[in-house]
């Protein structure tokens, strides 16, 4: 289906930069973000390989990523949790599009973990979890939807590179190693 054509006079692009007062721009902006108090204690927690959330006194919910308020039930966040970082697989992808929206050669999985948060219930955990990639995982699994319910854990990076970011976990690999039939 072809777009309809509004009504008027259609100029192609290298026409409309030679009229009259038009100008050529490329904006100079800066931006600068701030991660805020839960995020940056967030990001600290990755640097010294520890993946910490934010429990909600009222819905006992365990907020990860931490946020200052729980969104569920509008109360303020209070007591900080490390969760071990183990989890299950919610959902997974096999992805040829990498971060800077380059074609990758060999594709990524990426999946979707609910963490386990020791001593809470296991409805008490934000079901929002972490996207990141997966390793010792297949295409395979994937399609075959081996992947979902999967138990993993993050691989860090040595401590020597890690920056206090999300990419201080390399990805989320099995716990049981693999059978090989």
């Amino acid at each position: 289906m072809k777009p309809e054509r509004v009504p008027g006079r259609y100029i192609r692009e290298e026409d409309l930069r030679r009229l009259p007062g038009v100008i050529e721009y490329t904006p100079t902006a800066r931006y600068s973000y701030s991660a805020g108090q839960a995020l940056s204690e967030f990001l600290r927690g990755l640097k010294d390989g520890r993946i910490l959330g934010k429990l909600c006194p009222s819905c006992r919910r365990v907020l990860v990523p931490p946020r200052v308020y729980c969104e569920f039930c509008f109360t303020p966040t209070t007591e900080w949790v490390e969760v071990t970082g183990a989890g299950r697989v919610e959902t997974a992808v096999t992805s040829y599009i990498g971060a800077a929206r380059e074609r990758l050669e060999k594709p990524e999985i990426i999946g979707v973990i609910r963490l386990d948060a020791p001593g809470h219930a296991e409805n008490s955990f934000d079901f929002a979890g972490l996207f990141h990639k997966l390793c010792g995982v297949t295409e395979d699994d994937v399609k075959s939807g081996r992947v979902i319910g999967m138990r993993v854990k993050p691989r860090w990076k040595p401590v020597h590179e890690r920056m206090g970011s999300i990419l201080d976990i390399e990805c989320f690999e099995p716990l049981q190693p693999r059978e090989v039939v």
